[in-house]
């Protein structure tokens, strides 16, 4: 289980909210403890001063008018002196430190032999036992109070205090935070394969120095893309030329040559062709691509048809999707690449099957080759990588699959490798809607 947000500008709130709480609770607890000492002596003071001047006072007056004394002095000092009895159940020795502490000045002011007991005769407060010749009485104090509870301004001011520094807390935390939100945005973006805008340089030095690094790494990757693009433009046109005058040369040798030879020519030519058809596809991207209302079923359906026109029937499993706002050129391209993989090495019985999750689309092409293997999965995304087994031997550049999760990613999707039921394998592209 967490114990904090895993957000950053939350997670730090906390922490810092954390430190400022527990640094006034122990400023609180800190002033306390400084306090006590100087409290208990005070509070000892009174009450011993009490317990001489009422000893005083008994001694100066006949025992039998001791009574009507101490009736006064409870009437106008709400001073309690009472008799000690025998048959009387005794009080509790003090527990608190700080009562303790009370009980220990009394007797060091009074003498070894005072006692100090809370709460006799079911009356709360500080019990002193003092002797007058022979008798024995026991003065209870309520008024003292053993332990001070804070004033309530006090609490009012410590609120206050704590709420400013939870807000001041916050604003740092969210100062802080908000450069690094935006540079995890631009990273996000790029990882898209959208160009974000430059970033603003805020924050500390270090916060600085990483968005201007950044900054700094997303011109280098737009330099390098476009000359990418360039080079692969440049190199693929100059292919195409003589790939058409071969093209134009083995056919005009239909009737004059092997047209076993002849033939093999021809599809060496479309192959060439096809590889080169990739690279300019890749090149190219779909950033620039505006995105529009796509019926994706319908596209499906479109597509499913020109390939059963040239002989290679689809098996559809649409169900009903809501109208998703992409790039309708990329998405062709993304269904194309996944029909004509399943199709290079599934063997047939190719399946398309679309599914509605929530807030989720799912687009799976499905077929009965021989899959790819969980620790492959991420070669076969990369471009130019080929598999070396299961679903090798046949020609390509190695950008089919590599350009479906170009564009996946562009569309904030990812995509999945699944073993399909029955054997074969399941690619399935997850798109927000």
């Amino acid at each position: 289980m967490k114990l904090l947000p895993s957000s950053l500008l939350w997670r730090s709130f906390f922490l810092i909210a954390g430190l400022i709480v527990c640094s006034q609770l122990i400023g609180i607890s800190i002033t306390r403890l400084n306090e006590r000492e100087p409290r208990a002596k005070q509070i000892a003071q009174q009450a011993a001063s009490i317990v001489n001047l009422t000893r005083t006072a008994l001694i100066a007056v006949p025992r039998d008018q001791r009574r009507f004394l101490l009736t006064e002095l409870l009437r106008q000092e709400g001073i309690r002196i009472y008799p000690d009895q025998t048959d009387e159940a005794p009080g509790r020795a003090p527990r608190r430190p700080f009562a303790k502490m009370i009980a220990e000045e009394i007797a060091q002011r009074l003498g070894p032999d005072t006692r100090v007991e809370v709460g006799r005769r079911g009356i709360p407060g500080l019990w002193v036992r003092f002797t007058i010749e022979t008798d024995v009485y026991w003065l209870a104090l309520p008024r003292i109070p053993v332990e001070r509870t804070l004033p309530s301004k006090l609490i009012v001011w410590v609120g206050v205090s704590i709420a400013l520094a939870l807000l001041g807390a916050w604003f740092i935390a969210w100062r802080i935070n908000r450069p690094l939100k935006a540079l995890a945005a631009g990273a996000q973006s790029i990882g898209q394969g959208t160009q974000p805008a430059p970033l603003v340089e805020d924050g500390s030095e270090e916060v600085r120095s990483v968005i201007r690094s950044f900054n700094q790494m997303n011109q280098d990757l737009v330099r390098m893309n476009q000359e990418r693009t360039v080079m692969l433009a440049g190199i693929s046109h100059d292919l195409r030329t003589p790939l058409a005058r071969l093209r134009l040369a083995v056919e005009l040798q239909s009737g004059k040559t092997d047209e076993t030879q002849r033939l093999g020519m021809v599809q060496d030519i479309a192959d060439l062709d096809a590889i080169i058809g990739q690279f300019l596809a890749f090149a190219r991207g779909a950033e620039n691509e505006i995105c529009s209302p796509v019926d994706l079923n319908q596209r499906i359906n479109d597509i499913g048809e020109r390939y059963a026109r040239s002989g290679k029937p689809l098996k559809l499993e649409l169900s009903a999707l809501p109208t998703l706002n992409v790039r309708a050129l990329a998405m062709q391209r993304l269904l194309s690449n996944l029909i004509d993989n399943a199709l290079r090495h599934g063997g047939g019985d190719i399946t398309i099957h679309t599914e509605h999750l929530g807030q989720k689309i799912c687009l799976s092409v499905l077929d009965r080759g021989p899959g790819i293997p969980s620790h492959q999965i991420d070669s076969a995304l990369r471009p130019f990588s080929r598999l070396n087994a299961a679903r090798s031997g046949h020609t390509g550049a190695g950008l089919g699959l590599a350009i479906v999760n170009q564009i996946t990613l562009m569309h904030g999707g990812t995509i999945e490798f699944l073993p399909r039921t029955g054997g074969g394998l399941e690619a399935r592209v997850i798109l927000p809607i």
